[in-house]
């Protein structure tokens, strides 16, 4: 090892040299970057720097200098991405800087020795957000976002693409004076002189993510404060740094009893029994090498079966702090490598390694920089970043190979796959400017509106056509310019412009805001696409009781009466949110809880002008059947009169779309005759003749606008009703069932079930009844037939699961039962399961749990449908009836998971088991792969149920996250589904094919696919996949087999496979 200490490099001053606070290393190793006391960020030639003992050398030193700052800089890093600069300063500015390949226009100021400018490197962005001193920053990974914290206990996160101000963090209660990144793009780590580093989980954010996106992104993870207990705060930096296989962070200023340490903190755990020892005085800084290292040489380390590299790699860091001296540690050796004391005149500040590993920089608040350089065995070998990228995929980063364009065809297809992403930049940024230049292009003179979703503009962005001109005219862009040709007179007379602001913090812009409405509206379409984590579904419900605090503490003394009032009053408000929307409630308890399968909303229209409620008659009479099924529901008791109003005539769509139909009568109130009242009065006194087997019969009517319009008797007393305007149906309490026409005529003998029913439910000619033996029935009733036999509750609700526990539990309940307009049957259960039967293959299959709420990163808990989204068909007319077949199921059932799972709190537990599984060794790709495999749910249950803007919504975000993840394989598989069938068929024969459900399965022998043209929807994922170049071996010659690159005449045979 030698050191080089040149010295021209500094910054000096006329008295003496200025202190250096910072330096940093370009990714391509050619820039070292310092900061000082003078103001200024300097770059130098690593070059001239490694040749500064060669006479001869005359290349350039000094690269540029820049001085935005007004104070002292503290710190400045260059990014991953090698395209900015970033300097933070005790003027509580950080400055980011760009280089701009042109020559510098400008030369050095006149009396000064500074050297010419070699680099152009100018401001790109000043951005304010700290309100004392910036002491570090950092950028992630990917340099998709800037971190810095400052002397305001403040960590602000920044955008790596538009620099738009992400979130503030303010959980320090001191000075934040170090952070450090994950090279798995994970976490970032922050140290503060409250004695402590706090560990924050962030996901990447995106090039178009705002402030509010990421309003739940950086969590906290874990506070780490058993190392630093009795840590000295007379530090100026705690610049830790973490390991480059992810494994550790070395944490300065820490302490093992009364000697001065590096702590060295294992991942995941988040704690670590290793301390470095043996600086004098406080560590203020230290660095790991961002190579991994290993004993034997280049040609020997591939010896292993296959080439596989050796297993053993030892990591690399140095400290260095108020000692004055360094310490270079590997992680095989006890001991340290090397120690060099009295390197400068005062405290170290900063240290830097080179991308290879072999050089350290140093600088110190004496004004020196100081550079180190090793030998090539002296620390080991350095193995290749192929063994680093494989020891951060565990944890699932490591970087997915940008790739090399490999001609013009990859090239065009990546343009066009980016167009989409930079139309939404600019169109947001537009909306922001107050300009509407984002929503129109011009074409051959003639002006034209994009379309969203393949569906033409709407009419009010359509331009208004004047005698074959189409010419847009935007109220926003006079006031526009009228703002910013605004004149005033100043105190001398002279005239100036006043400078417009344009903000990117979070105040209120003075611009037009109008755009800002579409856009944000045009991004609600989107909104689902994105990993959602709204709700901390960990946390079971701790609400207080009524009364507050004081009845919590004390109690609340009530008399019997106001008790037992207030107890029918719970149950009533209770069975009102079971029946919400259409929901059948069924308690399973006890006698007094069992209520009607009525829904809510019919209970209220059914109350009489006094404002009663119709009382109970008496509990129905017990099956006998019931005592020898295992499986018993409860059945509603007997109503003195139960009804049901149809009105209005308005279209419920929707209704429609939560679950494809609200349950019971009220799902075909759209289509029945206005004012129309189907009742059931049973009898309610003693029997006239004194038997008690025979009763008065129960009476059936239905009325229009107060007049009846048909009546008929049943001879047992009448349990649930429904209807629609396709026929009538009442259910008795002797297992009968009875089925009208609308004008009142029997359409079928009485239906004989086994026992009572407790659900009855319709959807256009569909009838379900569900038994008090768990039996469900469905009738096609304008045919007189069934699709399948009947169905039994047992293998949803007797689940392996509950015979496996220690003591019996109680399994869970029915909560709803519904139908779509195909006939499926939909059930919910009380612990937030949701199933489907499937009638082709007569089983069950569950479409949502608890298991996703808790894993994936895509669980929805904002209560937003995707039912209202448009189709992207051109002829939507012939397609609007498939379009609305299942809409909003898979939305309904997840809703109900997330509703079921925050009344419960049955999460809970579950949430502690995924945390304390993510860090251990195998379960760094868990979060991942649940998310995946979550969105493949959602699109096995959209084509199984036909939901066609469902498929297509969830087939673009599984296509997304797959290239994201680039998961060649499943990418092949996926695009090899939808070109399979692609031959020319008519339209005659797609509509069969639909109508057939064929087009419900992967099939090679159709090229319709849950509606949609296999074609069309292989355009949107190959746009979609373009922009990865990785995968452009794979897409590309999808892209020419569809017409969206042409061949090109120069491009060769690299595509061809």
């Amino acid at each position: 090892m030698r050191f080089i200490r040149p010295q021209w490099l500094t910054h000096g001053g006329e008295k003496k040299d200025f202190e250096v606070y910072s330096c940093h290393v370009s990714p391509d190793g050619t820039r070292l970057v310092t900061a000082a006391g003078d103001g200024h960020v300097r770059i130098w030639s690593t070059e001239a720097i490694y040749n500064a003992g060669e006479a001869d050398y005359d290349k350039p030193r000094q690269l540029a200098s820049m001085s935005y700052h007004s104070g002292t800089i503290h710190t400045v890093r260059f990014s991953s991405n090698r395209k900015f600069l970033a300097s933070g300063a005790d003027d509580k500015i950080v400055c980011v800087y760009a280089l701009d390949p042109n020559p510098p226009s400008h030369a050095v100021s006149f009396g000064t020795n500074e050297a010419p400018p070699v680099e152009n490197w100018r401001i790109f962005r000043r951005l304010i957000g700290h309100e004392n001193d910036v002491q570090d920053l950092g950028w992630s990974n990917d340099s998709s976002i800037l971190v810095s914290v400052g002397l305001d206990s403040k960590v602000v996160i920044w955008s790596g693409h538009t620099f738009e101000k992400l979130k503030t963090i303010s959980s320090h209660q001191s000075h934040v004076k170090g952070l450090a990144f994950d090279p798995a793009n994970k976490y970032f780590c922050t140290a503060s002189d409250d004695r402590t580093i706090k560990v924050f989980r962030f996901v990447p954010p995106g090039p178009n993510s705002t402030a509010h996106d990421q309003a739940n992104n950086f969590t906290l993870e874990k506070t780490i404060s058993a190392p630093f207990l009795t840590s000295p705060l007379t530090t100026y930096f705690r610049r830790c740094s973490w390991s480059p296989d992810g494994q550790h962070i070395a944490a300065a200023n820490a302490t093992n009893g009364p000697a001065h340490s590096v702590a060295i903190v294992n991942r995941g755990s988040w704690d670590g029994d290793i301390h470095l020892i043996g600086h004098e005085a406080p560590v203020e800084v230290c660095a790991f090498s961002p190579r991994l290292f290993s004993k034997l040489p280049p040609e020997a380390q591939h010896a292993g079966t296959n080439g596989a590299p050796m297993a053993h790699t030892v990591t690399v860091i140095a400290c260095a702090g108020q000692d004055r001296s360094l310490s270079i540690w590997i992680t095989s050796n006890s001991r340290p490598l090397l120690i060099t004391q009295d390197l400068a005149m005062k405290a170290m500040s900063d240290l830097a390694w080179t991308p290879d590993g072999r050089n350290l920089f140093m600088t110190s608040l004496d004004g020196s920089i100081i550079l180190a350089m090793f030998s090539e065995s002296e620390l080991g070998y350095a193995v290749s970043m192929d063994e680093n990228e494989r020891t951060l995929a565990k944890f699932g980063g490591g970087k997915r190979g940008a790739g090399m364009v490999e001609g013009p065809a990859a090239l065009f297809l990546e343009e066009k796959s980016k167009e989409g992403e930079l139309k939404g930049v600019e169109g947001r940024m537009g909306a922001l400017m107050g300009d509407g230049g984002a929503s129109a292009a011009t074409t051959n003179g003639k002006l034209e509106v994009p379309s969203t979703n393949g569906d033409a503009a709407s009419p009010s962005l359509r331009p208004v056509e004047t005698n074959g001109d189409a010419d847009a005219v935007d109220p926003n862009i006079a006031k526009l310019e009228r703002l910013k040709s605004r004149v005033t007179i100043t105190k001398d007379g002279k005239k100036r412009i006043t400078p417009l602001l344009v903000s990117t913090g979070t105040a209120e812009s003075s611009l037009p805001r109008t755009q800002l409405v579409s856009s944000m509206a045009n991004g609600a379409a989107n909104a689902n696409e994105a990993p959602q984590t709204i709700l901390d579904l960990s946390r079971p419900f701790d609400g207080l009781p009524k009364g507050g605090l004081v009845a919590l503490l004390f109690g609340n003394k009530r008399s019997a009466a106001f008790e037992e009032s207030d107890a029918i009053a719970r149950k009533q408000s209770r069975l009102a949110l079971a029946g919400n929307e259409g929901a059948i409630p069924i308690l399973s308890t006890a006698t007094k809880d069992q209520a009607s399968a009525t829904t809510a909303a019919n209970q209220a229209q059914a109350t009489p002008a006094t404002g009663t409620v119709p009382e109970f008659v008496r509990p129905a009479v017990t099956n006998p059947s019931l005592t020898v099924s295992q499986l018993r529901l409860a059945v509603p008791k007997i109503r003195a009169q139960i009804s049901q109003i149809f009105g209005g005539g308005t279209n419920m769509t929707s209704k429609d779309a939560i679950g494809g139909g609200t349950g019971g009568a009220s799902n075909s109130a759209a289509s029945a005759p206005a004012d129309t009242m189907f009742e059931v009065r049973n009898p309610t006194g003693p029997s006239p003749i004194g038997r008690a087997d025979i009763h008065e019969p129960a009476r059936v009517m239905v009325t229009r606008k107060g007049q009846p319009y048909w009546l008929d008797f049943l001879p047992k007393s009448i349990l649930l009703i429904t209807g629609n305007k396709d026929f009538w149906a009442a259910a008795c309490e002797d297992g009968s069932l009875y089925c009208w026409t609308p004008a009142g005529k029997r359409i079928i003998n009485p239906i004989i079930l086994e026992s009572q029913p407790v659900i009855l439910d319709c959807k256009d000619k569909w009838l379900l009844c569900v038994t008090a033996v768990g039996l469900c029935y469905l009738w096609d009733i304008k045919t007189l037939s069934a699709p399948h036999a009947p169905v039994s509750l047992a293998p949803i609700l007797d689940i392996a699961q509950h015979a496996l526990q220690t003591h019996p539990t109680k399994p869970p309940a029915l909560t709803s039962a519904r139908l779509n307009s195909e006939g499926r049957i939909i059930v919910t259960l009380t612990n937030g399961e949701g199933f489907v039967y499937n009638p082709n293959m007569l089983i069950w299959q569950r479409v949502s749990e608890v298991w996703w709420a808790v894993g994936s990163q895509y669980w929805n808990t904002t209560d937003s449908s995707v039912g209202n989204l448009t189709s992207s068909s051109n002829d939507q007319a012939s397609l609007q009836t498939a379009s609305k077949v299942s809409a909003g199921i898979i939305p309904y059932l997840e809703r109900c998971t997330t509703n079921e799972t925050l009344a419960r709190g049955r999460v809970s537990f579950l949430n502690r088991l995924i945390k304390q599984l993510l860090p251990r060794e195998g379960y760094e790709s868990f979060e991942s792969n649940v998310s995946i495999a979550h969105l493949e749910n959602r699109l096995a249950g959209a084509l199984m149920l036909g939901a066609r803007e469902e498929f297509r919504t969830y087939l673009l975000m599984y296509t997304k996250r797959l290239g994201a993840e680039s998961l060649r394989g499943k990418i092949e598989e996926l695009l090899r589904g939808l070109l399979e069938g692609m031959e020319d068929k008519d339209d005659e024969k797609r509509v069969e094919e639909g109508n057939n459900g064929g087009d419900r399965v992967w099939s090679r022998d159709t090229d319709m696919i849950c509606g949609w043209k296999k074609e069309e929807l292989l355009k949107e994922v190959i746009l979609i996949l373009g922009k990865h170049r990785d995968l452009q071996r794979v897409t590309v010659p999808y892209a020419r087999l569809l017409g969206i690159v042409g061949d090109q005449p120069d491009d060769g045979n690299a595509m061809e496979s």
